[in-house]
């Protein structure tokens, strides 16, 4: 114990801790850290030398000669996945666990998954992450009334931060831990052998994992982690999101890494658009047009990489799931504007449908049910396993860039987003509702990356060809603030609290060299300010 700094409990929740942190607990969270924290390290230096290689080189990823035997070799597959996961048509995204009243609501749905969720939509404040690994350790033993047992609730796919977060309130060897590890150890120490002996885990997903080296990392924690729980190995499922374009050339090596853990692959779309902007956006090549009206999982760049995952699970016997509906139906079933958000969300998810994934997310818990029936109504049986697209996806395919402009709409509701999300993150909210969406850490990535590519290649407007610079972007955040804070009727805390979100967001998008997560910025730069704002 000699090893470790732990901060006080967080006010309010001593018992909480207590259960949590338990000297066995801290152990495991010691061991755990003291094996794979240098890995950790040399997978955070690997992305960073191949950013600078690419900057270097002017070259452009691609699928790995290195790795091509692993490709072409069509004997090996995944291991089966376990009954409960054999479908997974709708799961509830964006659920972070500190939010009992949402979580609960979840788990009393006929949803067949829950991501219950400490990266894209969770704030890790100390707070937080502790209450919701308490609700889930909760839920997991049974303790709450009016809760289903684990085996007849939907599953849980626990998503722990990625790997550019740590853990600020824990320091092992003088040094702040990894942020998945502490949340991944204290889930697997507390719930791991009661969700495998339910048959109901442990599940996971895994955010930002940029290449099969970063999945080769997992599989040995899962491996070490089967050995010191005495669980059979390949007991531990995941499903990896493939959020960066280059983690889209290596899918099937990610795959072959995690054969004996994994649940499958998953795309999205707003956080690998700005993956785009991450790795190339200093490029004009690589300029993305606004997202409002020009991007969309129709445009070859994105159907390209929803077609090649589908294409690669299904050949390697994997699930392939798509991303999240973040519309919001509104209260009143008879209103035009419930039938049109139905309507759009069923477009765009039947889509998704026809090209073969074998499930998706949603946010809004009312759409479960219809989405579950658009399943039954378009496929046969519990997955689509057996839908293999014919497509050969080239290099251009997957890096060619939609046509299209950028209009002063797309620009005000990219800042609007980018802002209203720092706020919330001052709050400590990983998520925040606006014009009928739930926006999170997607949706805001997307935003300030846009409007800082926008400076940066100073392109011009549709509307009046007026050039984006950071002055029309300053004038454009006071508009924006204004009208924020006209449609909340804000206090004067609220308002500061506002402001300051702002100066962030535009301390955000004027960098020379382009901030690679907002979260980490936010996370490292300026730890946790809603203590004092």
């Amino acid at each position: 114990m000699n090893q470790v700094d732990l901060q006080d409990p967080p006010t309010g929740l001593e018992f909480e801790f207590h259960t949590l942190l338990t000297p066995g607990a801290i152990n495991f969270l010691v061991e755990l850290t003291c094996t794979f924290d240098q890995d950790v390290d040399k997978i955070l230096w690997h992305r960073s030398a191949r950013k600078v290689q690419l900057d270097m080189t002017n070259s452009y990823p691609n699928y790995s000669s290195e790795n091509s035997h692993i490709r072409n070799d069509l004997s090996w597959k995944v291991s089966p996945v376990p009954r409960r996961l054999l479908n997974r048509h709708v799961d509830i995204g964006d659920t972070a666990p500190c939010h009992t009243e949402r979580f609960h609501r979840a788990l009393l749905s006929s949803a067949q998954g829950i991501q219950v969720d400490f990266d894209d939509g969770n704030c890790p404040t100390y707070f937080n992450q502790i209450k919701g690994i308490f609700n889930i350790y909760q839920v997991v033993y049974n303790k709450v009334p009016g809760i289903p047992p684990l085996s007849k609730a939907p599953v849980l796919m626990l998503r722990p931060r990625a790997w550019n977060m740590v853990e600020h309130n824990m320091l092992i060897n003088g040094r702040e831990i990894p942020g998945p590890l502490f949340d991944y150890g204290l889930l697997m120490y507390h719930a791991g052998r009661q969700l495998y002996e339910s048959e109901s885990g442990p599940f996971f997903y895994l955010s930002k994992v940029e290449s099969f080296l970063e999945a080769r990392l997992w599989n040995k924690i899962f491996v070490w982690t089967e050995e010191k729980l005495k669980l059979p190995l390949g007991s531990i499922k995941a499903t990896v999101l493939i959020e960066s374009v280059l983690a889209s050339f290596e899918m099937e090596e990610i795959l072959y890494e995690l054969k004996d853990h994994s649940a499958g692959l998953n795309c999205g779309i707003w956080d690998y658009a700005a993956s785009f902007v991450n790795k190339f956006g200093h490029r004009l090549e690589f300029l993305l047009p606004d997202r409002s009206k020009y991007v969309n999982m129709e445009k070859r760049f994105l159907k390209s990489y929803m077609d090649l995952l589908i294409q690669t699970c299904h050949r390697r016997g994997a699930l392939a799931t798509g991303g999240m509906a973040a519309l919001l139906l509104p209260e009143h079933r008879e209103s035009e504007q419930y039938h049109s958000v139905m309507a759009t969300v069923t477009r765009l998810k039947l889509f998704e449908i026809k090209a073969g994934v074998d499930g998706f997310m949603v946010y809004d818990v009312d759409l479960v049910a219809p989405m579950q029936k658009l399943f039954q109504e378009h496929t046969e049986g519990p997955n689509q396993l057996h839908v293999i697209p014919d497509v050969c996806v080239s290099q251009s395919d997957l890096l060619t860039m939609p046509a299209g402009g950028v209009t002063l709409h797309g620009l005000k509701y990219n800042i609007a987003v980018g802002i209203q999300f720092i706020e919330a993150w001052l709050k400590g909210e990983g998520h925040f509702f606006y014009c009928g969406k739930v926006e999170d850490s997607a949706t805001a990535e997307i935003s300030r990356s846009q409007v800082w590519q926008w400076v940066r290649h100073r392109v011009k407007l549709e509307d009046d060809s007026r050039t984006v610079t950071r002055s029309l972007v300053h004038e454009l955040v006071k508009e924006v603030v204004l009208q924020l804070t006209n449609m909340t009727h804000a206090s004067e805390r609220e308002k500061q609290r506002l402001q300051s979100a702002a100066d962030l967001f535009l301390e955000i998008i004027q960098k020379r060299d382009f901030p690679e997560f907002i979260t980490t910025y936010l996370n490292l730069e300026h730890t946790f300010l809603s203590s004092k704002i």
